[in-house]
């Protein structure tokens, strides 16, 4: 049993030999016929994944917190660009607008709201999602379309599904890890002969067993650099969410998920969105390397709280049924919880800023 996809990549592996994970990753999710992107709704219950924005208004409400305090920070000018990068379906969006537009009325009243999103499906249903603001919303390719001025950003599980590059310890050092073909003809996972740079690898590579993967990301550190070069052009912040860890470290974790299962990588190329988890230090590095202030890095759960979800889910359940009471909690518990499928300790939150600020509920870093 394979997909459309899988033949294809099948079919170029047997002309020209192994592809890389990057090129792997790029065909599963980006392929212009069968790419998992272009194909499907990934997006909410009937989709393969649910994101944080979906699980409650309470997690867009806190980011709309979080931009109204940057914007507070950063003097209060008119004529923000306010940015999602990657925007879903325009829940997030959704929720952030009606928390700006009750807190800070100025910054709403002024500001203009971009929306950096490639699939025309998703445009459509953002479109759908946000027809109260229409007039007020452009869509665009890439970054360079957004036209001058202080610079808001959101980005929420972005980085994640951004291809990564990822090498094997062999015998003969690190070598890149390939998806080439096994003997039945199926799709397996194999080593390449490009090596990587011993600059990149963490201080304990030496002593790691053989089989070892390491991994690193080239293609999220130049979307980091061009966030950086926008701030450093016309000053701004911009945060990113997403699963990840905190410190550089070894292991695999190249994962699909197909209809809210997680699926072995190779299994349905086109049919699952695969994604891997962020390096966050090796990002943080790559921005204050471009000039950029790193507000430091705290996981989704004391993000949350530190900006105040717990009273805004109190205020929200107030005079309200036990049942709904209990929804709103169970969507707390699952943002901003800890253990088994919830999102506060896997999800890492980090801001970046130009000029540099002191942003809540980041502690200040020097």
């Amino acid at each position: 049993m394979t997909t459309a996809l899988g033949e294809k990549i099948k079919a170029i592996i047997q002309a020209n030999g192994p592809i890389s994970v990057t090129d792997f990753f790029s065909l599963c999710l980006a392929d212009p016929e069968y790419g998992y992107y272009k194909t499907r709704e990934p997006f909410g219950s009937s989709g393969d994944f649910v994101t944080a924005p979906e699980v409650s208004q309470l997690f867009g409400e806190m980011i709309g917190v979080f931009i109204v305090h940057a914007w507070q920070r950063h003097g209060t000018p008119p004529g923000v660009k306010l940015v999602e990068i990657g925007p879903g379906r325009g829940t997030m969006m959704s929720d952030m607008l009606r928390v700006i537009e009750r807190l800070a009325p100025p910054l709403f009243e002024t500001m203009t709201i971009h929306l950096v999103e490639t699939s025309p499906r998703l445009r459509e249903v953002q479109q759908e999602t946000l027809a109260a603001h229409q007039g007020r919303i452009s869509w665009h390719d890439g970054f360079d379309e957004i036209p001058p001025g202080l610079t808001l950003i959101a980005a929420n599980e972005l980085f994640d599904a951004i291809p990564i590059r990822q090498f094997v310890k062999t015998a003969t050092g690190f070598r890149e890890r390939m998806v080439g073909l096994d003997v039945d003809d199926e799709l397996s996972f194999g080593t390449g002969v490009a090596g990587i740079d011993p600059r990149l690898l963490p201080e304990q590579a030496a002593s790691v067993p053989l089989g070892t993967l390491f991994e690193i990301a080239p293609a999220r550190e130049s979307v980091m650099v061009a966030i950086a070069d926008r701030l450093k052009a016309f000053g701004g912040t911009a945060l990113a969410l997403d699963y990840g860890h905190l410190i550089t470290g070894f292991g695999d974790t190249l994962q699909a998920v197909r209809m809210h299962e997680f699926d072995p990588p190779l299994a349905h190329p086109g049919e699952a969105d695969l994604t891997s988890h962020v390096d966050f230090q090796a990002l943080g590095e790559t921005a204050v390397s471009a000039g950029l202030h790193v507000n430091g890095q705290l996981h989704q759960g004391d993000f949350l709280v530190g900006l105040g979800i717990l009273e805004r889910a109190a205020a929200l359940g107030r005079d309200r049924e036990p049942r709904t009471q209990q929804i709103i909690q169970a969507a707390v518990d699952r943002l901003a919880g800890e253990g088994e499928g919830k999102m506060g300790e896997l999800f890492k939150v980090m801001a970046v800023s130009h000029p540099a600020i002191d942003l809540m509920p980041f502690r200040s870093v020097d």
